[in-house]
């Protein structure tokens, strides 16, 4: 009985395009695509030269988020800016403490244990006193927040237009759904918030503010809890008035 002998199949080839591409550095990938797109559509796409030595510190306070956290960490990897993790784990009683001493010793990480339950506030003063890189953003630990946003946040204070950005569930392309009522009392303290600040915040509690760390070492923060939204907005402005709507 005769038999045929088939050809072994051959890995699919990657195009010479995708292969030159590949062995660009950042900065020629930023200058082609540059090129192609021109200026404007670079910075509307959040698409800009980072300096060489920058890096971003991620702090993420979490409390019994152990279903979340493995799939945000590799969402946070993913994005192409040299970072450092900072995780602060306020006495989670749902396995995340143990999840997090399988972890804590890869290379990007740095885990906080705090001793009993503190609230984000002080979660948050944890992790920026740990945090090493030129600009600090906050990170919640479920899926509200995409970070994949990180370079158009970074953005304004990379190009030197802003100290501290906020983020804004309510402008932009995408707008999240939310509860009415948590809508109209969020509105109110962003308000109330704006009026002692002489700011023009669409989104005071936003989980994603974002600091270069010089912003951070000059403010005294005390909140343990939620109130540490408004106190950080206060402290800053009292400051200095560098908040950039975004």
């Amino acid at each position: 009985m005769a038999t045929a002998i088939l050809p072994y199949p051959q890995p699919a080839q990657q195009p010479d395009l995708a292969r030159q591409i590949d062995r660009l550095s950042a900065a020629d990938r930023h200058d082609l695509l540059r090129r192609l797109l021109g200026d404007p559509a670079c910075r509307q796409l959040g698409i800009f030269p980072l300096p060489a030595d920058f890096k971003l510190s991620v702090v993420i306070p979490v409390f019994n988020e152990v279903q979340w956290l493995p799939e945000l960490l590799r969402r946070v990897r993913e994005v192409p800016i040299a970072k450092e993790i900072i995780i602060v784990d306020d006495c989670s009683t749902d396995g995340t403490r143990d999840l997090l001493r399988e972890i804590e010793n890869e290379d990007d990480l740095t885990v906080v244990y705090q001793p009993v339950n503190q609230g984000k506030g002080a979660a948050l003063r944890a992790g920026f006193r740990q945090a090493s890189g030129d600009v600090v953003i906050v990170q919640d630990a479920d899926f509200e927040y995409d970070p994949s946003e990180y370079p158009r946040l970074i953005q304004p204070i990379i190009e030197g237009r802003a100290d501290v950005v906020f983020g804004s569930r309510f402008i932009g392309d995408q707008h999240r759904v939310l509860y009415f009522w948590h809508m109209i009392a969020n509105r109110i303290l962003t308000t109330l918030s704006n009026m002692f600040t002489n700011l023009n915040l669409t989104d005071m509690e936003t989980c994603y503010k974002v600091f270069r760390r010089e912003v951070l070492d000059g403010v005294n923060l005390k909140s343990n809890r939620f109130v540490f939204e408004p106190e950080i907005t206060a402290k800053i402005a009292q400051r200095r008035n560098t908040a950039r709507r975004d």
